[in-house]
């Protein structure tokens, strides 16, 4: 059964966040709020609770997960990150982005797009998520919570628990969040494009 944790969207509660930390360096799979949407996550190298969000989403290998950073630190260790890229990220963050770079050896396979070996980077604009990954001291492995036949993410915390208790190990209510895309950037040796527009907005790239 998920623990459920109200932590406040702008004065997060550290002893819940260190909680959630404990949680997830445990194997657990989490329900958190980000600047677009609730996501659903876990710690980089645990395949066992990888596997479990696969599962839960119903994806299979093909699917682009994402590395949910704290800063461009992080990022730069798990991706090859260009002068241009490094410079146009840290313009756009944190924001409603996601980045899609070529990952580094850090990042395991199973994680990376199967044919480009890239992998998507968020530095979200919440202050819940920005206290977890600080605090984990690494990127959350991590993945938009649409259930399997539906077209957006979960809104409110209470109806993700009802849901998805039996699966989950703790949901982070961090009040309604209405679903809004990120918007998706691609680094690649063809140069920078947007390819898909959402929330977050690059007015340099039009």
């Amino acid at each position: 059964m998920a623990q459920f944790f109200e932590i406040h969207p702008e004065s997060p509660q550290l002893r819940l966040i260190h909680r959630a930390v404990e949680i997830l360096r445990k194997g657990g799979v989490i329900v958190y709020p980000t600047d677009s949407s609730y996501a659903i996550a876990c710690l980089i190298g645990d395949k066992q609770a990888m596997d479990k969000i696969r599962r839960i989403r119903q994806l299979d290998d093909k699917h682009n997960f994402t590395l949910v950073c704290t800063d461009l630190a992080q990022v730069s260790m798990f991706t090859k990150i260009s002068n241009d890229a490094y410079r146009l990220i840290k313009a756009l963050t944190p924001g409603a982005f996601t980045f899609i770079l070529e990952a580094t050896r850090e990042v395991p396979r199973r994680m990376q797009h199967p044919k480009k070996k890239t992998i998507g980077i968020r530095i979200p604009d919440h202050p819940i998520t920005q206290l977890l990954v600080q605090e984990l001291g690494e990127p959350l492995f991590s993945s938009t919570l649409i259930l399997p036949g539906e077209n957006e993410a979960l809104t409110d915390p209470y109806e993700i628990r009802d849901k998805l208790e039996r699966e989950l190990d703790l949901v982070i209510d961090g009040g309604i969040i209405e679903f809004e895309q990120t918007t998706i950037i691609e680094f690649s040796d063809n140069g920078t494009e947007i390819i898909r527009q959402g929330k977050g907005l690059a007015p340099m790239l039009d």
